[in-house]
């Protein structure tokens, strides 16, 4: 994988195809200040590839690291992350409080499979992730924000929740047309979604702006403002 110019200051990190991956899309706005990666990559050597291809492309050392949500595959890798200012939603931090506290291993994921079955999915995603647990740890957000916040580069991080995670946020580069929503309009994970649980419809309308020419959902390709508003009509 490589990183892939999207528009103005935005580069993305594909995501992988394959849904047992578990792999989201990470994205670069690239600024002289201080680039700002928009999640954290699903594991530490995720974020290495990342980093590596950051430096291929010239692009200017990441100082900010924003999470879009506190789930897995989007905070795992912030540890190879050094030296950023980790940005989130104010209640990311006792979420991933939480989730530092637990003993990561390969043993301990098995063992909660075991005891829920509706794990499997993701936690085996992240077994086959993480390599090695020598250094991991799930880093809450170092700065937070309550309703928005305007990083020094113009990149303006707004919380709109959800029910796939309430600490969602959707990440807006103005100069560049671009809008990353992470998963915010998509149903609650996996082991927690009922049978009629679907994608937030309404939520993802709300978020069409004819300012903008880019939407980019993490675990979909980047679809411009028409193709948007013919995928929300023809799901409507």
């Amino acid at each position: 994988m490589t990183l892939r110019h999207l528009d103005g200051r935005v580069w993305l990190f594909p995501g992988d195809p394959d849904p047992l991956a578990v792999r989201p899309t990470v994205a670069v706005v690239a600024d002289d200040r201080g680039s700002v990666i928009v999640d954290a990559g699903q594991s530490p050597a995720h974020a290495r590839e990342i980093r590596a291809a950051l430096a291929a492309a010239g692009l200017p050392e990441p100082r900010w690291l924003v999470y879009t949500h506190h789930h897995w595959d989007h905070v795992w890798g912030a540890c190879a992350w050094p030296e950023v200012e980790i940005v989130g939603h104010e209640s990311a931090v006792a979420l991933l409080r939480a989730e530092a506290a637990r003993p990561w291993s390969h043993r301990y994921l098995r063992e909660q499979v075991r005891e829920d079955p509706r794990l499997g999915h993701s936690f085996r995603a992240r077994a086959l992730a993480v390599d090695s647990w020598d250094g991991f740890a799930v880093l809450p957000p170092t700065r937070t924000f309550a309703d928005e916040l305007t990083l020094p580069t113009g990149v303006v991080v707004r919380h709109v929740g959800g029910r796939h995670a309430p600490d969602s946020a959707v990440v807006r580069v103005p100069d560049s047309g671009v809008l990353l929503l992470g998963d915010c309009w998509y149903p609650p994970p996996a082991h927690l979604r009922t049978p009629e649980d679907g994608p937030d419809l309404a939520l993802a309308a709300s978020l069409l702006d004819d300012d903008l020419a880019w939407f980019v959902s993490a675990h979909e390709e980047p679809l411009r403002l028409a193709e948007a508003r013919a995928v929300l009509a023809g799901a409507g």
